[in-house]
């Protein structure tokens, strides 16, 4: 069975990545959960297939919730947080907007990151 945002009760992330639908999922997201990493993604991007099991990972290791947003199929909300370059992952902690990289990230990288946030 496959989990969604809407699936356990508000606070409690899910084990796998939610994958985002569309502006107002993500700010559900965001704003039902404590701390969210949201991997902004391209299909055909080489660096984005090699995060995904990292992002999988962290999704079922960390109180994160992992977010993945398809630049390709949501190129407004892509531009909307000045997304430039795939992978681009955006860290909210709180409902507010903490961290922006671009480019891939070791693991343990950003699961230091997420941890300064879940503490």
């Amino acid at each position: 069975m496959a989990t969604d945002a809407h699936s356990g009760s508000p606070g409690q992330s899910p084990d796998e990545p939610v994958h985002i639908e569309s502006k107002s999922h993500l700010d559900e997201v965001v704003a039902d959960h404590d701390v969210v990493l949201v991997d902004f993604f391209a299909t055909w991007c080489g660096p984005c297939q090699m995060l995904e099991p990292v992002m999988e990972g962290l999704a079922s290791e960390t109180d994160a919730v992992v977010a993945k947003v398809d630049v390709d199929e949501l190129q407004q909300l892509a531009g909307a947080y000045g997304v430039r370059g795939v992978p681009t992952l955006v860290l909210f902690a709180d409902g507010e907007q903490v961290e922006q990289h671009t480019g891939v990230l070791p693991a343990d990288r950003l699961r230091n990151m997420i941890e300064g946030y879940t503490e």
